[in-house]
């Protein structure tokens, strides 16, 4: 409650999006993320409608997976603004515990850097952070020149034109 920054949509008077989340800045950039687990659950709706609002809205998708050893399908989520998919899972190395990222994206987005090297490894720290949220960034800008997203950003336009006039 009482939140002054940049929400992400989420309800900071009333706690209706529940009470916590993770937000961070970087590089002049206010990043609220929309985790599933900390949006409310409510039993009696199979639909999970609060959850989709936030997430079925996002841009760039993070998932984080622990023990999965199937790739990630993008297919089995379906929404109009999700572009970008970052699969991030924890891994053993020789050298220690270390982060594996995947990337996929829907058919339009531009190809947008930082490059992702080969092997995806990284070791927790400020240097993955940087470039996690620089990806992730730059992942949002690169979906707006998508085909879906030009038709929907003209047509927006277009209606917002008509109501000034």
């Amino acid at each position: 409650q009482g939140f002054s920054h940049f929400r992400g949509g989420l309800d900071v008077k009333t706690n209706t999006t529940g009470t916590h989340s993770v937000y961070t800045q970087y590089r002049g950039f206010e990043i609220m993320f929309h985790v599933s687990t900390l949006l409310p659950y409510f039993p009696d709706d199979h639909q999970q409608i609060e959850r989709k609002r936030h997430l079925g809205n996002d841009v760039v998708i993070i998932l984080f997976r622990e023990g999965f050893n199937k790739p990630f399908d993008p297919t089995i989520i379906h929404s109009q603004f999700n572009h970008v998919f970052f699969v991030v899972s924890p891994v053993q190395t020789r050298k220690g515990a270390a982060y594996k990222l995947s990337m996929v994206s829907k058919y339009g987005v531009r190809v947008f850097g930082p490059h992702i090297p080969e092997p995806a490894l990284f070791k927790k720290g400020r240097k993955f952070r940087e470039f996690l949220l620089t990806k992730f960034i730059n992942a949002e800008r690169a979906s707006f020149y998508a085909p879906d997203f030009v038709g929907k950003m003209n047509n927006t336009r277009r209606i917002q034109l008509r109501e000034m006039v």
